[in-house]
């Protein structure tokens, strides 16, 4: 099954705007007949007494193909039952194809694909003798199989070197290679024609880079390298990996040293402790010698831990006129297994060659391009991922003592995915009176734009004034969720910059997400947060979403409070190990900065448009809420704020969100905030709120629990995002009405079991923390549940829950006498191996058994990281193929009013023949392109190994807390 992964919903800005079968003798008697060239790819899907057969026939001659038939022969018993994309017939063994009216022309170089199921017995056999119009054809045809040889991945370089491409490349069928093309990233270095094919060159900046080769063969077929990832250093410089290392009590570990580029003469490196743990020292190779011609076989140092103590100490790789190398050791005790795993995987991650992060140090959604998940590219990134690198790094100063890399996460965050005064510079114009203009939500990208309506009041909104005065500033303090980090789409909304440009090159503020709950995101138009209406049509891209008279200029931004929240929990648990270790001082700093995000978090506790929580139907007859009343204490999908970009136009406006998922609640955070003086927030309510937020979040889970255990899907204040009046008999929630799939429907967002393992791994450490019986009662019930739907397998390998199905409701709840849910259902539709959802599971399963003592959790936590460590790792990480074969959907039309046309930044053109690819059109120069082109034009669903940031960082987060609480 795809990754199911939570996605956020930026739904109609609420602003003030300014202003039968054919014989086989029937073969066209056309004039081309004769000219025609061609291939048949053949491609089987089959279970023993059937088959699906998927063909792609492509026109390899000089003039189009008008009008097809396809023959060819089996040599066993297979029986046509039915086919598609073509008329199909059978006569004897023969089998006969003939083209449709929408796909009977193939110009030349182009394709057309059809199928067919077929049932047998015994063999099934390819068939050979493929004819197109009486003409045979050649068969299958591969595309080149290509390696890039040189340089190999990890390898370090001095700018201004030159940096030796070279690759190999075979072409199938009988054709032959015409051609070899050089990238870096989606950059055309150069293009040898002649084997053996190389190419030198001297002009990669200094900074990491992704290199590939592509090769074109005599058919016109293509085939791309696995991508090499290097690092370019500003002059020579010493090479160490992996620069992180940890080493048990009294036991060794060893990195490799090398030069970045050949000497003249011989160099002397030599490694010594610069700093921390004394227990830790260089047993071998403390003195190394590079020649002109061993300079790039890397050498060992070894390093050895005492039989006591633990920490970590700086190493030092030094040479003269080269730049130093820093390798970090972190010494454990000898029963840590699990920390000297999650150094292991850290140091993959943090290893520059690996991709994980660009330029700048932001972690990319996932070191490979072409995903699509809520991130529409995977160079693209999230509020979730730079919150999980804060976790990260707060485990690794948890680990190491090592607190300066947590202080630089929250740093990096701070600069890039916290908007700047420069970016939303209206707020000194917000009325907290008249927080927003209503306009509906609908269900379906076709019913947009969403008409304002004026008409409607809007609530006060209480928090405004006091966030100001504890802060001193107008100014939000949260995250905006999406970020396009290498600007692929080249708006260029660089923090404190708005519509820069494709030539931008720091990371770009945009949007996706904004028209209904129906909206996939294959059905997405991106935009720009800050629209100067340089890009898009004549109002930008606001008219597609928001139906007003005039349109302007305006900057938007939305934060995921899941995210957020994330933060303020890692910022907790990094206060609670720095003290431990007499270090709080180090993140005191820090931890007031989560504080006060915490503060401004309270937004998501809103109704939309502050109206009043509870029974809420009819935009104008449901009252507007007069100050706390319009809190529901929840933690919703998103809030938003923005304004005009015109300083003099005078106005900017905020909202909340009347829809709450049970995934995306954080009682650990609620904790945070409201019980540790560290994490208070500088607001006079800002620490009474989030003690109420906590009980009415435990209340949340208690009314959401399944019969059988898991958590069903939310509630809404607004049903329909409309206020509309819901069915007859909808159970409520403090008078919220319950909502079975929250927010978004394609897929349903209550049927991914990643949501259960995020939010129950909240709700255990907050149990660990505080031994809650509310939390532990509701544990009790969804560990048991989880755990009878797990496998383990006698190898280790493992299987869990991934797709739920749900049936009934809950019971209207009753605070003082909650009912038992015994209509509320909960079915596992399929299992799987992910292992980024398995190692949040298996956190949960930790924190859980280290404070109840069960055995049953414990020993399948442990069996979990056991398994994907011994099974799914890899020179990236730790990871598992998926097939995508929602991939389908890269053809996807987006809708667009008719009449409405424009252009995105590189000239894509938006009008309503638009699909996802068309304004998308750089994937087509993705590394991984064809797999997906191949699988579009009727062949295999693509299988893909994702490195997601945020899986990793869970992965190696599991193992730290197994070896904090049960090792």
């Amino acid at each position: 099954m795809p990754q199911r992964r939570a996605r956020r919903l930026w739904t109609a800005v609420a602003a003030t705007l300014a202003l039968p079968f054919a014989s086989l003798a029937a073969l066209p008697a056309t004039a081309d007949a004769a000219a025609v060239g061609c291939s048949v790819d053949y491609k089987t899907n089959d279970w023993g007494s059937g088959f699906t057969a998927d063909l792609t026939i492509t026109n390899r001659g000089t003039t189009a193909i008008d009008g097809w038939t396809l023959t060819y022969t089996h040599s066993g018993n297979q029986k046509l039952t039915s086919g598609w994309n073509a008329t199909w017939s059978q006569s004897g063994k023969a089998i006969t194809a003939k083209s449709l009216s929408y796909n009977a022309k193939i110009a030349p170089g182009a394709a057309a694909t059809t199928g067919a199921q077929f049932t047998y017995s015994g063999t099934n056999a390819v068939p050979t003798d493929f004819a197109v119009n009486g003409v045979t054809c050649a068969g299958a045809h591969q595309p080149p199989i290509t390696v890039l040889t040189s340089p190999k991945a990890g390898a370090v370089y001095s700018a201004g070197d030159a940096v030796p491409l070279a690759a190999t490349a075979a072409a199938a069928d009988g054709a032959s290679v015409d051609k070899v093309e050089f990238y870096d990233d989606t950059t055309l270095l150069g293009t040898d024609t002649t084997a053996p094919y190389e190419l030198r060159t001297d002009n990669l900046k200094a900074g990491t880079h992704s290199l590939y080769a592509k090769a074109y063969d005599s058919q016109g077929a293509s085939g791309e390298s696995t991508p090499v990832g290097i690092t370019v250093a500003a002059g020579p410089a010493l090479v160490a990996t992996p620069s992180q290392l940890g080493v048990q009590q009294g036991k060794s570990g060893t990195f490799n040293v090398k030069l970045s580029t050949q000497p003249t003469v011989d160099v002397t490196v030599t490694t010594a402790r610069t700093g921390g743990n004394s227990g830790l020292s260089v047993s071998s190779g403390a003195s190394l010698t590079f020649t002109p011609s061993n300079w790039n076989t890397a050498q060992k140092v070894t390093v050895t831990a005492d039989a006591s103590g633990t920490g970590a100490a700086t190493f030092g790789v030094t040479a003269p006129g080269h730049t130093k190398a820093t390798v970090t050791v972190t010494q454990l005790a000898a029963s840590k297994t699990y920390d000297a795993r999650f150094l292991d995987l850290y140091g993959k991650i943090t290893n520059p060659a690996n991709g994980y992060f660009s330029p700048e140090g932001i972690p990319y959604h996932s070191v490979e391009t072409l995903i699509v998940e809520a991130p529409d590219h995977g160079h693209e990134t999230t509020s979730e991922a730079y919150s999980y690198l804060l976790w990260l790094q707060a485990m690794y100063g948890k680990v190491s003592g090592d607190w300066s890399k947590f202080n630089g996460a929250w740093g990096l965050m701070e600069k890039y995915m916290i908007p700047t005064h420069a970016d939303q510079p209206t707020n000194s114009s917000y009325n907290a009176s008249k927080p927003a203009t209503y306009a509906p939500e609908h269900d379906l990208p076709s019913q947009y734009p969403a008409k304002l309506d004026p008409s409607v009041s809007a609530g006060s909104d209480p928090i405004a004034a006091e966030l100001k005065s504890a802060y001193g500033t107008d100014d939000i303090y949260g995250m905006h969720w999406l970020q396009d980090v290498d600007n692929v789409y080249g708006y260029g909304n660089e923090p404190g910059k708005c519509e820069a440009g494709p030539t931008a090159t720091g990371p770009s503020y945009i949007n996706t997400f904004q028209r209904g709950a129906q909206e996939s995101v294959w059905e997405t138009v991106p935009q720009p947060t800050c629209d100067a209406f340089k890009y898009g049509g004549k109002n930008g891209y606001l008219d597609l979403f928001t139906g007003d008279a005039s349109y302007a200029r305006q900057w938007k931004f939305t934060n995921a409070p899941d995210a957020d929240a994330r933060a303020v929990q890692a910022a907790y648990w990094a206060n609670v190990w720095a003290k431990q270790q007499g270090k709080a001082s180090d993140v005191s700093a820090t931890v007031g900065k989560a504080a006060k995000m915490g503060d401004y978090l309270r937004y998501s506790m809103y109704d939309k448009y502050f109206k009043k929580i509870g029974n809420c139907v009819g935009p104008t007859t449901c009252p507007a809420g007069t100050g706390k009343d319009a809190s529901h204490y929840l933690m919703s999908w998103y809030y938003a704020w923005g304004g005009a970009t015109d300083t003099s136009a005078g106005w900017s406006w905020r909202i909340g969100s009347s829809h709450t998922h049970g995934g995306y609640q954080n009682p650990l955070a609620a904790y945070a905030l409201s019980s540790t003086a560290d994490l208070k927030p500088k607001s006079a309510t800002g620490q009474a709120d989030w003690a109420k937020s906590l009980d009415r979040q435990l209340e949340f889970y208690r009314w959401l629990q399944s019969n059988e255990g898991a958590i069903a899907g939310g509630a809404t204040n607004s049903w329909g995002g409309s206020y509309s009046t819901p069915p007859s008999g909808t159970p409520t929630f403090y008078g919220m009405y319950y909502d079975e799939a929250p927010v978004y429907h394609d897929p349903p967002s209550n049927q991914w079991f990643g949501f259960q393992a995020w939010s129950m791994e909240r709700v255990a450490e907050y149990y660990k923390e505080s031994g809650d019986a509310d939390a532990k009662a509701v544990l009790d019930k969804w560990v048991d549940w989880a755990l009878s739907k797990t496998t383990i397998n006698p190898d280790g390998t493992f299987r869990i829950p991934s797709t739920l199905q749900w049936s009934g409701k809950p019971d209207t709840w009753n605070a003082s006498s909650p009912g038992a849910n015994r209509d509320l259902h909960v079915t596992v539709a399929d299992y799987t191996d992910d292992v980024g959802v398995a190692a949040a599971y298996a956190k949960t399963l930790t924190y859980y058994a280290a404070k109840s003592g069960d055995t049953r959790a414990k020993t399948t936590a442990k069996a979990l990281l056991d398994g994907m460590w011994e099974h799914n790792q890899d020179a990236l990480g730790i990871a598992v193929p998926e097939t995508r074969a929602d991939y389908s959907r890269f053809d996807d039309p987006v809708y667009v009013p008719s009449g409405w046309t424009g252009t995105m930044p590189n000239g894509d053109k938006i009008d309503s023949s638009s699909t996802f690819s068309s304004l998308r059109s750089f994937y087509k120069d993705d590394p991984n392109w064809s797999k997906v082109e191949a699988y579009l034009a009727g062949g295999a669903a693509p299988t893909f190994t994702y490195h997601r940031f945020w899986a990793q960082a869970d992965i190696a987060l599991a193992m730290g807390s197994y070896a904090e609480l049960l090792e």
